[in-house]
């Protein structure tokens, strides 16, 4: 790739530590970068990393990569465990893996007590059980606060919610670069409110929400709030029990890499878990599913907000990239992300900002998630021929590009050849 086009601006944007002598918008700069990185080395862990035709992925906050570890044990399982042992796998752990890597998943990097976290559904669905549940829980309340900006799926499930439940909806519209703050959110909530539902980090802009501080404004106005962390989890360390979360959910097919349509997890916390009651009652959640009662009775704990048999193919991947985020250390990778987003801010301050290009994102890392997201009339067509060229970002209506960094596989090299593909191109 033709290095010319950022060499030629080479001192208009300001180092992020250099490691060397390079000029911080060259390509050899980045390389250097890749070179002082104490994570780089866990980019052979995933396959495809050594693909040259894949010159760059930069789209790791939608889909992760597979880890090699993964594929071999899956292998495993259909031929050792599901061909060998068949049905009697049920009874020999597949019924309890979905509690077993929940617990494993909030040791690591959610802030969570065992007991309080399960895997199965998709997002979609486990958004819709805890919804239904929290705002069943205050039936003297009619409010459920969101915000415009949020992902499509959690507005359309409270659209539905509200209309079934006969709720009023309560918009908060934030800045487009930003995330819905403690001061709009204070101005929203209120004695009719039952429900608060916002984003970690924010899909598009990839704004970092002040979790700790807006629990507490629900809180302090009697609402249960609940907390989208798709855009978070595996990319920043968080601490649902100790900043009194009630409820998320998040998917797994993203910086945690558990392949396609991988199933989401959801948390509630202990205190709620006798009060909630989801609403699809499937056998798996009621409190003897082999007695195959007349009646639905719920299980005790977590294992009453799960409703069908657990998608264990579905979840075996998750594992492998919780055991690599637990032996690197999830302030290791948030660290690493940091890096990634502000070296990617730069190379935009120097490259693509003098054409016109916007910076769709939080500058300040404090407010920043794994992605920035840069906004051009043309990047709809920008996009398409990136992907020819092997460079995948993200393209999010109606004219951004995302570059989805994830730190443990994406090397600054390939934001350098991204960044500069996307130069060329305008």
């Amino acid at each position: 790739m033709n290095a010319d086009s950022a060499n030629d601006v080479a001192n208009a944007a300001p180092a992020p530590g250099n490691p060397g002598s390079s000029e911080p918008l060259s390509f050899d700069y980045a390389q250097e970068l890749d070179l002082a990185d104490p994570l780089q080395e866990h980019r052979d862990a995933f396959i495809g990393s050594d693909d040259p035709a894949l010159v760059a992925y930069l789209d790791g906050n939608s889909l992760g990569r597979p880890l090699q570890a993964s594929a071999d044990r899956i292998g495993s399982f259909i031929t050792e465990q599901w061909g060998s042992r068949l049905i009697r796998g049920w009874d020999e752990g597949w019924l309890t893996l979905p509690a077993r890597i929940g617990d494993d998943l909030g040791a690591v990097m959610l802030g969570a007590a065992p007991g309080q976290i399960t895997i199965g559904d998709s997002t979609t669905v486990l958004l819709y059980k805890l919804c239904r549940a929290a705002v069943a829980a205050r039936p003297d309340r009619r409010e459920i606060v969101l915000d415009t900006e949020n992902f499509p799926t959690d507005r359309f499930v409270l659209q539905g919610i509200a209309a079934e439940c006969g709720l009023e909806l309560r918009w908060i519209t934030p800045a487009y670069e930003g995330g819905v703050t403690a001061a709009e959110l204070e101005a929203a909530v209120g004695e009719h409110t039952a429900l608060v539902l916002l984003s970690h980090v924010a899909y598009r802009s990839g704004y970092l929400a002040d979790v700790p501080a807006l629990t507490e404004i629900a809180h302090r106005a009697g609402a249960l709030i609940l907390w989208d962390l798709c855009h978070s989890a595996g990319v920043l360390p968080s601490q649902l029990d100790n900043w009194q979360v009630d409820l998320a959910v998040g998917c797994t097919y993203k910086y945690l890499n558990g392949g396609p349509g991988s199933p989401a997890f959801a948390y509630v916390r202990r205190e709620h878990q006798e009060s909630l009651r989801q609403p699809i009652q499937g056998w798996l959640g009621s409190d003897d599913p082999f007695r195959m009662g007349e009646d639905y009775q719920p299980a005790a704990g977590i294992r009453a907000f799960t409703s069908g048999t657990p998608p264990i193919l579905g979840m075996l991947a998750l594992q492998d990239m919780i055991a690599l985020i637990e032996s690197v250390g999830i302030e290791a990778v948030r660290s690493k992300s940091i890096a990634l987003t502000d070296y990617a801010t730069d190379l935009y301050d120097g490259v693509l900002a003098p054409l016109g290009v916007q910076l769709a994102s939080p500058r300040d890392s404090q407010w920043r998630g794994g992605h920035i997201t840069l906004d051009h009339p043309s990047f709809r067509e920008v996009t398409a021929k990136l992907w020819e060229q092997g460079i995948i970002p993200d393209f999010r209506n109606p004219n951004g590009i995302r570059l989805g960094l994830s730190p443990l596989s994406t090397s600054f090299s390939e934001i350098w050849v991204g960044v500069d593909a996307i130069h060329q191109a305008l």
